[in-house]
């Protein structure tokens, strides 16, 4: 069994789409209003519009039931760190080594929280 997809819930599709497309580089499947999917490698990452999203800043630490955190992985963690703190992404954890991977922790729009680790070539 593997993972087919994953939705994250968003108050503003476009702005959503306009960070997972043109912030993370997520290529782009398809957008409507209400639902936009974005490929790679493996699965799907879905947007569904929402109107009753509760806006909350994630944390490394704050971590309610029933929230998930997309992990996506990258060749190099820190051009990518340093990318999204250009675009004034919020970085809930700086890149550091966890469990022998590196991994930095990112905030979308609504404030859930995006694992991104960088690719084991070893």
């Amino acid at each position: 069994m593997r993972v087919n997809y994953a939705i994250v819930f968003v108050s503003d599709m476009a702005q959503s789409i306009a960070f997972y497309r043109d912030t993370l580089g997520l290529p782009l499947r398809f957008e409507t209003p209400a639902w936009t999917e974005f490929a790679t490698d493996g699965a799907t990452l879905a947007l569904h519009a929402t109107e009753e999203l509760a806006v909350a800043e994630a944390t490394a630490g704050d971590m309610p039931a029933g929230r998930c955190r997309p992990g996506f992985e990258v060749p190099d963690l820190d051009e990518f760190h340093a990318r999204m703190i250009a675009s004034n992404v919020l970085c809930a954890q700086e890149p550091k080594d966890v469990f022998g991977t590196r991994i930095g922790q990112y905030v979308d729009p609504d404030g859930l929280a995006i694992s991104v680790a960088e690719a084991n070539l070893g």
